[in-house]
């Protein structure tokens, strides 16, 4: 029995060695290959810190390349943040002399003859600007033209001029046979030229005589009745006459008798009701 006992001490002795021999190989082959496998790696992990590097050399030179960009421009900003706001003077439009005065008549092509009432200094896009203030008698309206825009008045007409107007009223109508679009535009151009004479001729032009109130058609009418009233106001104030006496010194210039053709309108309306009743019956 002893004898076994000691058998089995002996055995558990190399047993145990045995093991613990495989153990330390194999935790000292384990090591050997983690030294290797370490060698590989730090050659890997040199690499990545190099290129880590190599990328954040890049960073930062483009960080400073913004920082050196945007730098300037914040100082300008911060700069003209830190200024005190500017007061913003009223402009003063370039004076010139004034060619008319209160109380005169002028013409302005647009809408005829006007009177100035006053003179005013009104603001306009932060620039005051003087300018007249006219009133259009007809149209009962106002008006305002700035004094640096005066060149599209005209003072009224002298008296030579209203007698070389007389003389074009009593000419031949000169009526060219284009299309009467074109002729009218041509008349509208002539009327809001502002021209005494070229409103005359236009006058002249579609003046009918005693026919006038028949035979004109409803566009040539509208264009007579604008040129023949604003000749009719400047002759008016001109020659310091009623509007019945220069109406009547226009009408013979032009041979046109207002009442017989009114009594021919009303005779031929009375007519041509009586027809109707006719043929009602």
């Amino acid at each position: 029995m002893a004898i076994n006992s000691k058998m089995k001490k002996i055995n558990l002795k190399n047993i145990l060695k045995k093991t613990f021999n495989k153990k330390s190989k194999k935790t000292v082959g384990k090591k050997l290959k983690g030294k290797k496998n370490t060698k590989k790696n730090t050659k890997t992990v040199k690499k990545i810190k190099n290129n880590l590097k190599i990328v954040k050399n890049l960073k930062t030179k483009k960080k400073d390349n913004i920082r050196s960009e945007t730098k300037p421009q914040n100082l300008k900003i911060s700069k003209i943040n830190d200024q005190k706001p500017e007061i913003k003077k009223v402009k003063i439009q370039e004076t010139e002399k004034k060619l008319f005065k209160v109380k005169d008549y002028v013409v302005y092509p647009k809408h005829g003859v006007g009177q100035i009432l006053e003179f005013k200094k009104i603001g306009i896009g932060g620039i005051s600007v003087e300018a007249y203030i006219l009133k259009f008698e007809k149209d009962k309206a106002n008006g305002m033209i700035p004094v640096n825009k005066q060149s599209h008045l005209r003072p009224l007409a002298t008296i030579n001029q209203i007698n070389k107007c007389v003389s074009i009223l009593k000419s031949k109508p000169k009526i060219k046979r284009s299309m009467w679009s074109r002729r009218a535009q041509e008349y509208e151009a002539k009327i809001s030229s502002g021209k005494i004479y070229e409103l005359a001729e236009v006058v002249r032009d579609l003046n009918k005589g005693d026919d006038m109130m028949i035979d004109q058609s409803y566009s040539e009418r509208q264009l007579f009745e604008k040129a023949y009233d604003r000749l009719l106001n400047e002759f008016q104030i001109v020659l310091g006459t009623n509007p019945e006496e220069t109406q009547k010194k226009l009408d013979k210039a032009l041979k046109r008798n207002l009442e017989a053709q009114s009594k021919k309108v009303i005779e031929q309306k009375e007519v041509a009701s009586e027809e109707t009743s006719q043929i009602a019956k």
